[in-house]
C-alpha cells in the first residue's frame, strides 16, 4: 500500500474516532487544532528540523502572518455583520479559525515543504478539517471559511514575499538585545 492510501486512512480512522467524541470535546478542539500548524512550525525548528532561516526571521514571518490576517480578518467581521448560521452572533464572516489554520499550513509550507512534500499536505489536511468542523458546528457557512482560507493563505504568502525582499537585502540589519527588538534599514 503505497503512502498516500496510508496516509488517507489514517486521516479516516481519526475522523471516524473524533465524530463522536465532537459532543464530549465542545468547541475546545476547533480553539486548539486552528493553532497546530502555526505551533508545528515552531516545534519543528526547536527539534532541530532544517527550515534554512534564523530563529528570529523564522519567528518574525510567522507573527506577521498572524497579524496581517488578523487585522483583516477581525476588519471584516466588524463591517460585514452577517449572522452565524445558529444565531449567536453577528460575526460569522470570514472565519478566524479558518484563517489561522491556513496562515500556519502556508507557513509550514515555506518553512519545511523542502524535506518533504507530506508536511504541507498535513498542514493543509489540518486546516481543511478545521474548515470543515466550523461548518459542521454551525458556526460558519461554507463562503465564511472559504474566505477565511484565503485570507489566512495570502496573508502569509504576503508576508514571506516581504521576508525575501526585505531581509535578503545587505540594507536591512535586525537586533534583539534584552526585551527590545531593532529594525533599521539604510537608503
Amino acid at each position: 500500500m503505497n503512502m498516500l492510501r496510508r496516509l488517507f486512512l489514517a486521516g479516516v480512522c481519526l475522523l471516524w474516532w473524533l465524530l463522536p467524541l465532537r459532543a464530549q470535546l465542545g468547541s475546545t478542539a476547533d480553539d486548539v487544532l486552528q493553532h497546530v500548524p502555526m505551533a508545528s512550525v515552531v516545534v519543528l525548528k526547536a527539534c532541530g528540523a532544517d527550515n534554512r532561516q534564523p530563529w528570529l526571521e523564522t519567528l518574525a514571518t510567522c507573527a506577521a502572518s498572524y497579524a496581517v490576517g488578523t487585522g483583516v480578518t477581525f476588519g471584516l467581521k466588524h463591517s460585514v455583520h452577517e449572522w452565524r448560521p445558529d444565531d449567536s452572533d453577528r460575526r460569522s464572516f470570514p472565519s478566524g479559525h479558518t484563517m489561522y489554520a491556513f496562515a500556519g499550513a502556508t507557513a509550514l509550507r515555506h518553512e519545511y515543504g523542502h524535506l518533504s512534500p507530506w508536511i504541507p499536505v498535513g498542514g493543509y489536511a489540518l486546516a481543511t478539517i478545521v474548515a470543515a468542523d466550523r461548518v459542521w458546528l454551525d458556526r460558519h457557512y461554507v463562503h465564511d471559511v472559504l474566505a477565511g482560507a484565503a485570507i489566512g493563505t495570502l496573508s502569509a504568502e504576503l508576508c514571506y514575499y516581504l521576508k525575501r525582499r526585505v531581509f535578503k537585502s545587505e540594507r536591512v540589519d535586525v537586533a534583539v538585545v534584552g526585551t527590545q527588538f531593532s529594525l533599521s534599514y539604510r537608503w
